[in-house]
């Protein structure tokens, strides 16, 4: 391991939304704030990060890569911190200039893009729409057009424990026992995980387990009839850049934080990635907690959201590299595995990590960092993406 640099710098574009969804600034300009962390080598290659919300320029992966060599820039979209009113689209659109300014700006001849959690899917769709460009809209049907935009196509794909879309996820944490949006007390019991009183208690069994997932998507669809029948009102009545936001009440209820048996791995049983899940499933921090109607259809429909890693897996045709975490309680193996077999027009690599967790967090998980961190400096290095010299 060696120093590195670590530098800020601004990625700006002009924005052409037709009404602001993102707090503060003048309004005609995007302005996405980056990372360059620069190691000691000299390279061709910028390893290139972006989260739909969140921000990672100080994960352990992140230093980590930079430790060994790699340059690393951690680039946050227009909505971090903030996915009420987040649209996919707009979220590739910045990932589009941030790639653009790494090539022309940066100078860097070559890029990977490295998906971590739900940047995983949206570089995936990223690389897709950038190969073959496809979607002229967001589900409302708001902007951007991303067969007009100048897409660069990245030359590789790293999924670092990585999930297979925000609105699949979603659906697979919804409490499916919820009847009425309006008041989350109106429940079906016999659904109700965290029911002391409840009959189906873990191991779950196979018939209760297809029942739950069939109300979790059902739950999903219900509200996205909702929101599509709500924008169709505002647009009825005149007002069609008017929106309404609303609370998803329950939304860390999946079966596998609590039966360990449901996508097995060595995560610890009754927790997950935010904490106790119980407490989570109604607390402020759970996704999509408070969004919009147009934030939902994009980010959170199970059947409308066009930034799904899967499908879009198989228009991408550069090498890609999976890394899945054996402790992982936040991306569990099916979503690795699932993301791993959709790539069917390239060479896909796939490694697991045993022991490590979904951050690399604490004392305990630097060997499992520097292994992971292995595997990436091997892959790039095969595929000639680690043009380096000390």
């Amino acid at each position: 391991m060696s120093r590195y640099t670590r530098t800020p710098f601004l990625v700006v574009f002009p924005d052409t939304s037709a009404a602001r969804d993102t707090y503060g600034g003048t309004g005609e300009s995007v302005a996405l704030e980056a990372h360059l962390l620069r190691g000691a080598a000299e390279s061709e290659t910028a390893i290139v990060f972006m989260h739909p919300i969140g921000g990672g320029a100080y994960l352990p992966m992140t230093n980590a890569l930079a430790k060994a060599g790699h340059h690393v820039v951690y680039c946050n979209s227009r909505y971090r911190g903030n996915d009420s009113a987040l649209l996919m689209e707009k979220v590739a659109e910045d990932l589009a200039a941030c790639v653009r300014h790494v090539r022309e700006e940066l100078g860097y001849r070559k890029v990977v893009l490295a998906g971590w959690s739900g940047g995983g899917s949206l570089s995936v769709f990223y690389q897709e729409q950038a190969e073959r460009p496809t979607v002229t809209a967001a589900p409302s049907g708001d902007g951007p057009d991303l067969t007009a935009l100048d897409m660069p196509a990245a030359d590789g794909l790293m999924l670092l424990a990585a999930h297979v879309s925000r609105h699949q996820t979603l659906t697979e944490w919804l409490d499916a026992s919820i009847l009425d949006e309006r008041d989350p007390s109106v429940r079906a019991p016999e659904l109700d995980l965290y029911d002391p009183a409840n009959p189906n208690q873990p191991p779950y069994s196979a018939e209760f387990l297809e029942r739950y997932r069939a109300a979790q998507i059902a739950r999903n669809r219900r509200i996205t009839a909702w929101a599509e029948a709500m924008l169709a009102r505002l647009r009825a009545a005149g007002r069609p850049l008017a929106e309404f936001g609303f609370v998803v009440h329950g939304t860390m209820a999946d079966p596998r934080w609590l039966d360990p048996a449901v996508d097995p791995n060595d995560r610890v049983p009754g927790s997950c990635y935010l904490g106790d899940p119980e407490v989570v499933n109604m607390s402020p921090v759970g996704l999509a907690r408070f969004t919009t109607l147009r934030g939902w259809l994009s980010q959170w429909s199970y059947d409308r959201g066009n930034a799904d890693g899967v499908r879009a897996a198989a228009g991408v045709t550069v090498p890609v590299l999976v890394i899945g975490n054996t402790a992982d309680d936040a991306c569990t193996p099916s979503h690795t595995r699932r993301l791993h077999e959709a790539f069917v027009n390239t060479k896909a690599e796939r490694y697991d990590i045993a022991g490590a967790t979904h951050y690399y967090a604490g004392p305990d998980q630097r060997e499992h960092l520097a292994e992971a961190v292995g595997r990436i400096t091997d892959w790039l290095r095969r595929h000639d993406f680690a043009e380096v010299t000390r």
